[in-house]
């Protein structure tokens, strides 16, 4: 069985949908945009400035760290529970739905594989943390706290909640506490030194939404039994299938392209819609790294520019119930990515009964796996009917190793459409507007000319508050 993931993009082009489609033109047109794009992706991994390109290849020390490490905690702990935020939080959550049991904390721990249950804790809501606490023994939990700067209010704060619950418990928090931040610089690195926390450290080079193949996402697979290594082999493989130059056998490419030349068409909002409930949470992962790297109000040139794709997730079949009436009827503003899978790890048949009922007994002695394939199937085909952009991307079993291809793929497409827009896709500046505003109104030193602008800022009308 091939391992690779594939790319079909028919139903993206004029070819079988008409006018709302795309051309092979329209695509060569762009040639000498996608050459340059191209070569600034090459220029910038040469350089070291896009160091995510390299984990496939640099992570190997980390990986025997990280299991050795693992081998010798795990038993010691009923959790493992992140403190994250952001990529933090959504590359951990993805790939743990993706690889095991979705009930996996409902398990023993002899039938997890002797792994602890995972949490992630990935707002600062108090009602989810104050339970969370209802259902776990801090003193029998590992926390990593991850943080890249060691200064994300959301999961310093709860660092210094759990820090202070540990001691006040235990007399110390040294050995329930593990912390994933950078090497050098920030708050975190320095507290983990002082404290004598375990550190693993996140390339310096490597942004959040870009850290799921460091250990920012490896030691919480690697705490659930997931082989991290067959997850670096996964990005590997999609790496050798991205180095070409050629469009028309570049999958990350070919689905930048897509994307950007229907922005251009006032397509703005791209849907990724998988069939498969392990695949659910790589849609949130994804509707980050997209939106994030590519809502940009300026251009390299400093150009007010407002570009972007707004990601939307949904759920097959589960959304065809609620979602696919827009997509199918609704206006021409948007893509539909569907992701399929090959071979499901499991298959129930459905019994041969009410046979006297035709409209259920048609169901009997097929399978769930061809029902929710037929159904991804009939999906396409009313999308196609409906003359809406739409392309599917199929795994051919979920796995790490797939896995690994598809986060991999991902942040190359989402790389490569920041050249085309012309923008910066590894920065952030409109979330950090917010954090800033945060400081502000808590009192931060250092930001009191944010807190200025706020208190000038326009106050609200009663009038318009019903």
């Amino acid at each position: 069985m091939d391992k690779k993931i594939r790319l079909d993009y028919n139903n993206m082009m004029a070819s079988a949908i008409g006018n709302e489609g795309i051309t092979k033109s329209d695509i060569d047109t762009l040639s000498g945009e996608l050459k340059k794009a191209h070569d600034a992706l090459v220029k910038g991994r040469k350089e070291g400035r896009l160091d995510f390109m390299d984990l496939p290849y640099n992570q190997s020390e980390i990986t025997k760290e990280i299991k050795n490490y693992v081998v010798e905690v795990k038993d010691k702990f009923d959790a493992f529970v992140v403190l994250g935020i952001g990529g933090s939080a959504l590359g951990p959550m993805a790939v743990q739905q993706a690889i095991n049991n979705p009930y996996y904390n409902e398990l023993s721990k002899k039938e997890r594989g002797g792994f602890p249950k995972l949490y992630i804790v990935d707002n600062v809501d108090p009602e989810k943390l104050t339970y969370l606490f209802k259902v776990i023994n801090i003193e029998n939990c590992l926390f990593n706290v991850i943080s890249k700067s060691g200064s994300t209010s959301e999961t310093m704060s709860q660092f210094m909640i759990i820090k202070d619950m540990l001691e006040k418990k235990l007399g110390t928090s040294k050995n329930n506490i593990v912390c994933t931040t950078d090497k050098e610089k920030g708050n975190l690195i320095k507290i983990a030194q002082e404290e004598g926390y375990k550190t693993f450290i996140i390339p310096s080079g490597v942004g959040g939404r870009f850290s799921q193949l460091t250990p920012v996402g490896l030691l919480p697979a690697a705490f659930c039994g997931i082989d991290i290594d067959q997850l670096l082999a996964g990005a590997a493989c999609m790496d050798e299938m991205c180095k070409t130059e050629d469009i028309y056998k570049n999958p990350a490419y070919m689905y930048a392209t897509l994307n950007h030349i229907s922005m251009q068409k006032g397509k703005n909002i791209c849907v990724m819609m998988p069939y498969a409930d392990g695949l659910k949470f790589i849609s949130d992962w994804y509707a980050q790294l997209w939106a994030e790297s590519l809502g940009k109000k300026f251009d390299r040139a400093g150009n007010e520019v407002y570009v972007g794709s707004t990601p939307v997730k949904a759920l097959g079949a589960t959304d065809q119930h609620s979602q696919v009436q827009l997509y199918t009827e609704g206006p021409f503003d948007k893509i539909i990515v569907l992701m399929g899978v090959d071979n499901y790890r499991e298959s129930i048949e459905i019994p041969k009964i009410y046979a006297d009922m035709p409209s259920l007994g048609f169901l009997g002695g097929h399978t769930h796996n061809k029902l929710i394939q037929t159904e991804q199937m009939a999906t396409e085909y009313a999308l196609l009917k409906s003359k809406k952009l739409n392309m599917t991307i199929t795994l051919p079993e979920v796995n790490e190793f797939t896995i690994g291809q598809i986060l991999y793929f991902f942040e190359i497409a989402t790389s490569f459409a920041g050249e085309l827009l012309n923008i910066n896709a590894f920065d952030q500046p409109g979330v950090e507007e917010g954090k800033d505003a945060t400081y502000a109104m808590f009192g931060r030193p250092g930001y009191e000319e944010k807190e200025k602008e706020l208190k000038a800022a326009p106050k609200k009308d009663s009038g318009f508050i019903i």
